[in-house]
């Protein structure tokens, strides 16, 4: 059975930091693409990062310059350091899994992952 569990999120000013954490089981970090998908109340779910098996890493435009998604293969878990966050960042973060990766245009619209964990809130004040 794939689990993914979240941990991380919390209440942050606008500027502020924060790192999320999502760990898989075994079989789904060796083959799968990771990602990180949020979704914000009375809004569509929006993909912020990917990152596949190798270690490339491709994210959405909201995120570039300022969040970093990586993968730690020892402990099955991958990450997403978000700095300089700003209240449109408040949403439910997602940790999901996935064959396929997708290209970095398509990352904020990709939805073609197989599992998902329940979500962590990040809320960002300003």
């Amino acid at each position: 059975q794939v689990q993914l569990q979240e941990s991380g999120g919390g209440s942050v000013q606008s500027g502020g930091s924060l790192k999320l954490s999502c760990a898989a089981s075994s079989d789904t970090f060796r083959r799968d693409c990771m990602a990180w998908v949020r979704q914000a109340p009375g809004k569509e779910r929006e993909g912020v990062a990917a990152i596949d098996t190798d270690g490339s890493a491709r994210y959405a435009d909201s995120a570039k310059g300022r969040f970093t998604i990586s993968r730690d293969h020892a402990k099955n878990t991958i990450y997403l350091q978000m700095n300089t966050l700003k209240p449109e960042d408040t949403a439910m973060y997602y940790c999901a899994a996935g064959s396929w990766c997708p290209a970095e245009p398509y990352v904020a619209s990709w939805n073609e992952y197989n599992y998902w964990g329940q979500g962590t809130q990040v809320t960002v004040s300003s």
